[in-house]
């Protein structure tokens, strides 16, 4: 999700900015209307910020000879929906690569668009399934988490194989090369990530339970104790 600067084709690079900039403006107003409506949740939003801030700016080799990152986008995303995310993934990239070198600015809307869109979308919706299945918040959060991490790095993938086509395989050539590369080796970092993100829920549901009530993440207990 931090493809460099000026790696992209400009046509590309214009695209995927445009494709980013709904989800970021439609994100800006979510944040507006959550600080003005649920202001006590404020810390909790600058927190989920600063996590995804911290978790994704940590570079780790791999042994592709590239090097990964987890994202961070997940769990914001099940605590705050993923418009939320799209402002403040985007934040996150943006001071990344202006303070990190992480990314670059004429790519950072195909980075948003990996990171603070499609990440975000795939926490939520299989968070969603996860509970509509019967199951819990953490196992739930698991799923997203993992699968934020994954779906990010294969949009990445998705990307470079449209700028950059293999001679003899077109797209699909450079597509399975460019997974080979980010996807496979981020699966070990995106379980990592869905554990850290459980330990994560499991310390707010101890320490912030009102605030997940209040956002939707946990039934009130009151509400439980009827349903038992």
């Amino acid at each position: 999700m931090h493809i460099a600067e000026g790696f992209l084709p400009a046509a590309h690079a214009a695209g995927w900015a445009l494709a980013a900039a709904p989800f970021v403006v439609h994100g800006a107003r979510a944040v507006t209307r959550e600080v003005r409506e649920r202001p006590e949740a404020t810390l909790l939003l600058g927190a989920a910020g600063a996590f995804t801030f911290v978790l994704s700016a940590i570079k780790l080799p791999s042994i592709t000879g590239s090097s990964s990152h987890p994202t961070g986008t997940g769990a914001g995303a099940i605590l705050f929906r993923p418009p939320v995310m799209a402002l403040l993934g985007t934040v996150v990239l943006l001071f990344q690569a202006l303070l990190l070198a992480h990314g670059g600015l004429t790519t950072l809307g195909a980075n948003a668009f990996a990171f603070a869109v499609v990440g975000p979308w795939a926490a939520y919706g299989s968070y969603r399934l996860v509970r509509r299945l019967g199951g819990g918040l953490l196992p739930g959060v698991f799923v997203g988490t993992v699968l934020a991490d994954l779906a990010t790095y294969v949009t990445t993938s998705v990307q470079l194989a449209l700028a950059f086509p293999d001679a003899t395989g077109g797209i699909a050539g450079a597509l399975v090369k460019f997974l080979g590369v980010f996807a496979f080796t981020q699966v070990p970092l995106a379980i990592g990530e869905g554990l850290l993100a459980v330990l994560l829920f499991r310390v707010l549901t101890v320490n912030a339970r009102p605030e997940l009530e209040r956002l939707g993440v946990l039934r009130p207990a009151a509400d439980q104790e009827a349903a038992a």
